[in-house]
């Protein structure tokens, strides 16, 4: 007869994903996961696989909960341009708010820590930022279309740059103490939506 699992999957999930965010991939060893998670090696091994093998659970968890959300922001009925404003000031504050700060992305953290040498890695990071694009990219072709957005502006080039400028709030937000600096950067780009 099988035995049933001592504890909850998903919680420990929860738990590897916040410690890995917080610490990053190299710095969480498998003694710290055993200890945050309250489970013991051989079912972490058994139930998600080797340290790799679940930080990418992790990473994927972690994008899971935040795409349905943008892609809410960005698709929601009505002028498109004050959503995609919206969402470049949220990121801003979130990467310029204390709590929130030092942890940056998790997508972000991963792309620079593993993905320039991890090509599972690299893969979800692309896929999630490609995602982010798309979102974008649909949010001001409709903007164009409804005439919010000048003719002559390239959606795709746009939704690149605020791609672009997402991940670079995320990591200047995650080391700079001066809030100003990211906020100021939103701001101007914003500038080029009109």
């Amino acid at each position: 007869m099988a035995r049933t699992k001592e504890f909850d999957p998903e919680a420990a999930l929860q738990a590897a994903l916040e410690l890995f965010w917080q610490r990053g991939y190299e710095a969480t060893s498998m003694s710290d996961l055993v200890e945050r998670l309250g489970v013991g090696r051989a079912s972490i091994y058994a139930t998600f696989g080797n340290k790799h093998e679940l930080y990418l659970k992790a990473l994927e968890r972690y994008q899971q909960a935040r795409d349905p959300l943008l892609l809410r922001e960005l698709s929601q009925p009505g002028p498109a341009l004050p959503a995609v404003r919206a969402v470049v000031r949220r990121f801003a504050d979130e990467a310029a708010t204390e709590g929130k700060r030092l942890t940056g992305c998790f997508v972000t953290n991963t792309a620079a820590e593993l993905a320039p040498h991890d090509p599972a890695a690299a893969r979800r990071v692309e896929h999630s930022w490609d995602h982010i694009e798309t979102l974008f990219h649909s949010a001001l072709v409709r903007a164009q279309a409804q005439g919010e957005l000048a003719a002559d502006r390239d959606p795709l080039a746009l939704a690149r740059m605020l791609l672009v400028l997402l991940q670079g709030l995320r990591v200047v937000g995650k080391a700079s103490a001066d809030p100003a600096r990211v906020r100021d950067a939103a701001t101007q780009a914003l500038t080029l939506l009109h």
